[in-house]
Formats: structure tokens, sequence, C-alpha cells
């Protein structure tokens, strides 16, 4: 065998070992390191109406337009049984056989009303969310905070 013939035998071997490296590499199982956990549930407070457009005096007209909207914004329905929504004062709406569909929202109202899919009411006849400084909290079943959002604090935990 000539030495250029050599040469050519010993790159058609490394080229071949490469490529044989390659595929074993594709054909082996991927780890558990590999994959993402499921994705778990992921609800978020979307936006809070904490201070009612217009005069408080508190009639229900008013105590509706104080609100929370929670978003789904994953691809499958999330069970809400159980889940709370809370203020800084302890007042708390828990949730009771309702499913948020995937990618939508549902806004609830601080006072009175019919339940629908888009909307839910608290029933009550006082404000929840303070004007001046607030913290909506979303808990689920277990009790585990899932979302919250404040206002009126600035990011070391002092009032603006």
């Amino acid at each position: 065998m000539s030495a250029s013939a050599s040469v050519s035998a010993r790159r058609l071997t490394a080229a071949a070992l490469a490529a044989g490296a390659l595929v074993s590499l594709a054909a082996l199982p991927a780890t558990a390191a590999d994959h993402a956990r499921p994705e778990r549930p992921k609800v978020e407070i979307s936006a809070v109406q904490y201070d009612s457009p217009g005069r408080d005096d508190r009639s229900n007209r008013s105590l509706n337009k104080e609100w929370v909207e929670l978003t789904n914004t994953t691809r499958h329905a999330v069970n809400l049984d159980g889940w709370t929504l809370k203020d800084e004062s302890g007042h708390t709406y828990t949730f009771d056989h309702y499913r948020l569909a995937s990618r939508t929202t549902v806004r609830i109202h601080t006072g009175e009303g019919r339940d629908t899919r888009t909307d839910l009411y608290q029933d009550r006849r006082q404000y929840v969310w303070n004007n001046d400084h607030d913290t909506a909290t979303l808990r689920n079943d277990h009790g585990r905070v899932i979302d919250k959002e404040s206002w009126g604090y600035s990011s070391h935990g002092s009032r603006h």
C-alpha cells in the first residue's frame, strides 16, 4: 500500500468512526436531566383595578369596578377549586368549583353579581383593595403562593 493510499485509508476510517460516534450519541436515551419538568399550572395575576373609577360610594356598581384579573397562560384548563385570593387585611375569596380554561382570563369583582365563565363576584358590600397600597396574593389549594401583585410600595417594601 502506498503512503498516499495509507493516508486516504486512515482519513476514511477516521471519518467513519466520527460519523458512527455522532449516530450513537443521537441514539442514546435522554437522561432525566435533559428533560424539563412537565409544565405546572401557570395562573397569574394579570391586572388589578384597585381604585374603582368614579366616586367610592360603596354602591354595587362602584364595588364591581374594583377587580382582580387572573390569566391562565397554559394550553390546559386549571382547576381553581379551593384556591384563594387574599389582600393584606385578610379579606379572602375562595374559588368554588371553577375551572379556568386554557389561555383565558377571569375577572373577580368585589361586589355582588351572577358568576359567569369570565366574571366572578365576591358578593361583598365593602371595598377590599386599598387605593394607596395593598398586595393581592393568589394561593393554590395547598396554600402555596402562585402569584402576588403589590402597589403603593417601592422595591424595598416601603410606601411610595
